[in-house]
């Protein structure tokens, strides 16, 4: 080995060495706590993420045999029969949901659902149920509704639901449409 290559071979060592407390000496500036979007002293709220759990007492009876309880109570127009209204829900069974308004939640907030209060499935209503269950609602309001089977699919069942299952609803009224000439509102014909 000459001489040249000694004196490489050492600036390259020494390059290494200082790389390395390079490094290990930025590590040491960046292991501060981690940064937070929160400011100091502040706790999130995660109660509104919580499933909510309303004892059975708390339930109020309703006609045919649904009971219901507000979770929210609006202080808008009122969900009477005649009139079209907006609603976002989520229908479950044991805890499961298996049709949702809300799907894909992000920017538009899901695709409201659309219907007349009091008027038969085939002609432009929906589930016994929920229309039974929306009535005297208040725009702004939030229920949770236990439909019987005789509100719901029966004995026939649809899908993976079985005969005779009790469904949990829960619904927030959005609009009441109060006229043919009214504001518009962003439905979905059902």
């Amino acid at each position: 080995m000459n001489e040249d290559s000694a004196i490489l071979i050492r600036n390259d060592n020494s390059r290494r060495q200082l790389l390395g407390s390079l490094c290990l000496g930025l590590a040491a500036l960046t292991t501060a706590q981690p940064a937070s979007a929160l400011p100091p002293g502040f706790k999130k709220d995660l109660t509104s993420k919580r499933k909510t759990i309303i004892p059975i007492e708390a339930f109020k009876e309703g006609p045919e045999g649904l009971k219901y309880f507000d979770v929210i109570t609006g202080d808008g127009l009122e969900a009477k029969p005649g009139e079209r209204i907006a609603v976002h829900f989520d229908c479950k069974w044991k805890g499961v949901t298996f049709i949702t308004t809300r799907q894909g939640q992000g920017v538009t907030g899901g695709t409201p659902f659309g219907f007349d209060v009091g008027a038969k499935e085939s002609q432009g209503g929906t589930l016994k149920g929920l229309d039974l269950g929306v009535r005297g609602m208040r725009v702004g309001g939030q229920r949770r509704l236990l439909v019987p089977p005789s509100l719901a699919y029966g004995d026939k069942g649809v899908g993976e639901i079985p005969p005779n299952a009790t469904l949990t609803i829960d619904v927030q009224l959005l609009s009441v449409k109060q006229n043919a000439i009214g504001s518009r509102v962003k439905l979905v014909e059902g």
